[in-house]
């Protein structure tokens, strides 16, 4: 079950699952917590698509805007076109100046933390110990065999040379 309610501290809506159950509930504008069974319910429905159409109809009637909402498709569809529009998280980082393949290297280890799969960065730093004489070519050619492109070793050997974690002389990389 989900329900619209609304705050009587900052009028903001918002849907709340299982209403019936929970004892209270916390506006996500002001933090105000109120007790479920004495907030106004706007509109219940056993479908949570349901419920977010009605609550977006509420918002743009609240505005003065039911025509235009009324010509708009539903509310999953328009999250489908922007989906589809736009771009994605990598070419915005990216275009943003951010490393994306550094936020993937974060995000993994966040997330694993422990697992056995290996970051970009450091499988590169694991070639230049790995290979008998750590060129860019070997150090490359040892990251590409396992599965880091060879464009990318050679960001990687830069960026690790440039942050001080490797050192380049007469052409050989080694860890620090």
């Amino acid at each position: 079950m989900y329900a619209v309610v609304g705050c009587n501290e900052c009028a903001a809506m918002w849907l709340l699952s299982d209403p019936r159950t929970s004892d209270s509930a916390t506006c996500p504008r002001c933090g105000k917590t109120h007790r479920t069974a004495k907030l106004k319910r706007f509109y219940e429905s056993e479908d949570r698509a349901a419920a977010r159409e009605a609550r977006a109809a509420l918002l743009a009637k609240k505005r003065d805007e039911s025509a235009a909402f009324a010509e708009i498709d539903h509310v999953s569809e328009l999250e489908r076109a922007v989906d589809d529009a736009g771009v994605d998280d990598r070419e915005y980082l990216e275009a943003s100046g951010i490393d994306a393949d550094a936020v993937d290297e974060a995000g993994a280890r966040a997330e694993g933390g422990g697992s056995a799969s290996r970051t970009r960065t450091e499988i590169v730093r694991d070639a230049v110990e790995a290979v008998e004489e750590p060129t860019e070519g070997n150090v490359v050619a040892h990251a590409s065999e396992r599965g880091v492109p060879a464009e990318k070793a050679r960001e990687i050997l830069t960026r690790l040379t440039r942050r001080g974690e490797l050192s380049e002389s007469r052409g050989r990389y080694r860890v620090l």
